[in-house]
C-alpha cells in the first residue's frame, strides 16, 4: 500500500501547515480560543484546531510552486486576522516568548492518547512549527530522497530557528522549540528507513505494543506521510512573516529535487548516521546560523553560514527553474539575518513583551517583490 502510494505521487507539489499563536488582544499573551477562532471560519478546511487551545493551524493545498503556496498562506493569514479583529491577534514562532510554558489543551478524539499517556508534559508542547509538504514521485526515489535529506534537517533548523525567547526571558538557544518537543517520544532526527516494508512493520509494531496509534504520532523532523504521499519536513520553527516561510518552502523544495535528480542519476545518495546528524542538531537549536556544522564524514567543522551558502548556490538553478527563485534569495538573505537573530534585535529596546509585539505587526505582512 505505500510503495503503491508513493508510486502515485504528484510531482514534487508544495503544501504548507502553518501552526499560528492566538494572542489576547490587549496583554499578546497565549489565548486559548482556538474552538471560538475556528467557529468564526465558517468551516472553511483551511483553519484547524491543533493540541494547543491557543494554536490555529493553517493548511494550504498541494501546488506547484512555492510563490502560489505562499500567496495561499498570505491570504488565509490575511483572512484569519481580518475575521478574528478584537478577539484574537496572531503571531508566528516557534514558541510564545513571554505566556507560561504550559496551557490548556483541546480535547479532541485525535489527542485523546496523547492526553491521557503523557499528562503534563502534553501541557507543555505550546510548540509551533512550519510544515513543508514535498510530494515525491516514485516509492523507491522518495525513500532514498527521505533517507539522504535527514543529514540537511540541522541546516534547515539553523536556518529556521525562530523562538530564542521563552517564559519571559532569552532562553539562550536560537530556538528552545526542539528542547521542548523532546518531552515527547519520537522526536529529533528520524531513523533511517531501510524499505517500505521496514516502515510498515514499524507503524504495525507500534499500535501493537499501545506506544503510538499510527502515522499521525511518527513524530519525528521529517517523515514519509501515508495518506498525501509527501516527505513532511517538520523541522522548521513556525516563521514570523509568509516571506520567512516561502523561503524555508522554496529551500526545501528544491532540495528534495536536487537529491531526487541526483537518485535518479544513478548516485547513490549518503545516509548518515543518526547521531552524527544529532550533533549538527544541537549546534542548530543553540546557536541556529550563527555556529558550526560537521562534516558527517570527517567531521571536520565549517561556519553554519558557509554550508547554508553552499547549499543554496547548488540550489538556486533548481529554484529559478520551479518558480522559487525569488524566495529561494530570501533565503539567503535569512542565512544573516533570521527569526532568532531578529527577536534579539527586538527585544534590545523592551525585552521579550517587544518581541511578542514584534512578531504580532509581521503576522500578514505582505511578501516584498
Amino acid at each position: 500500500m505505500l510503495r503503491a502510494t508513493f508510486d502515485a505521487a504528484e510531482q514534487y507539489t508544495v503544501g504548507i501547515e502553518d501552526e499560528v499563536m492566538l494572542l489576547e488582544p490587549d496583554t499578546l499573551e497565549l489565548a486559548p480560543r482556538a474552538a471560538e477562532v475556528v467557529a468564526l471560519m465558517d468551516g472553511d478546511q483551511r483553519f484547524k484546531l491543533e493540541l494547543p487551545a491557543s494554536q490555529i493551524e493553517i493548511v494550504t493545498p498541494p501546488m506547484a510552486r512555492v510563490p502560489d503556496a505562499a500567496a495561499a498562506l498570505l491570504a488565509a493569514r490575511s483572512e484569519l486576522a481580518e475575521r478574528t479583529r478584537g478577539i484574537v491577534r496572531l503571531a508566528g514562532a516557534g514558541v510564545h516568548p513571554t505566556s507560561p510554558g504550559t496551557g490548556e489543551l483541546n480535547q479532541l478524539p485525535q489527542y485523546e492518547h496523547t492526553i491521557r499517556e503523557f499528562g503534563a508534559v502534553a501541557e507543555r508542547q505550546l510548540v509551533c512549527a512550519l510544515q513543508v509538504h514535498v510530494a515525491v514521485p516514485g516509492a523507491d526515489r522518495a525513500l532514498a530522497v527521505y533517507n539522504a535529506a535527514r543529514s540537511y534537517l540541522p541546516w534547515l533548523a539553523a536556518l529556521a530557528a525562530n523562538a530564542a525567547f521563552y517564559e519571559g526571558r532569552d532562553s539562550g538557544l536560537a530556538s528552545v522549540r526542539p528542547k521542548l518537543s523532546e518531552l515527547l517520544p519520537r522526536q529529533g532526527v528520524p531513523p533511517a528507513i531501510d524499505t517500505w516494508e521496514a516502515y510498515a512493520a514499524a507503524l504495525a509494531w507500534g499500535a501493537r505494543a499501545g506506544a503510538f496509534p499510527g502515522a499521525r504520532t511518527w513524530w519525528w523532523e521529517l517523515r514519509p506521510h501515508p495518506r498525501f504521499a509527501t516527505l513532511e519536513f517538520r523541522v522548521p520553527d513556525a516563521q514570523a512573516t509568509v516571506a520567512d516561510a516561502a523561503a524555508i518552502a522554496a529551500l526545501i523544495q528544491a532540495l528534495v529535487v536536487w537529491l531526487a535528480e541526483r537518485h535518479d542519476s544513478g548516485e547513490r545518495l549518503p545516509v548518515a548516521a543518526t547521531w552524527r546528524i544529532e550533533e549538527n542538531r544541537w549546534s542548530a537549536c543553540r546557536h541556529g546560523v550563527e555556529g558550526m556544522m560537521a562534516d558527517l564524514e570527517t567531521g571536520a567543522l565549517r561556519a553554519t553560514r558557509d554550508c547554508l551558502t553552499e547549499l543554496i548556490d547548488a540550489l538556486e538553478p533548481i529554484a529559478a527553474r520551479l518558480g522559487a527563485g525569488g524566495a529561494l534569495a530570501h533565503a539567503r538573505a535569512m542565512v544573516e539575518l533570521n527569526g532568532a537573530i531578529a527577536q534579539r534585535a527586538a527585544a534590545s529596546d523592551g525585552g521579550a513583551p517587544a518581541v511578542t509585539s514584534w512578531l504580532a505587526e509581521r503576522f500578514s505582512q505582505p511578501c516584498s517583490g
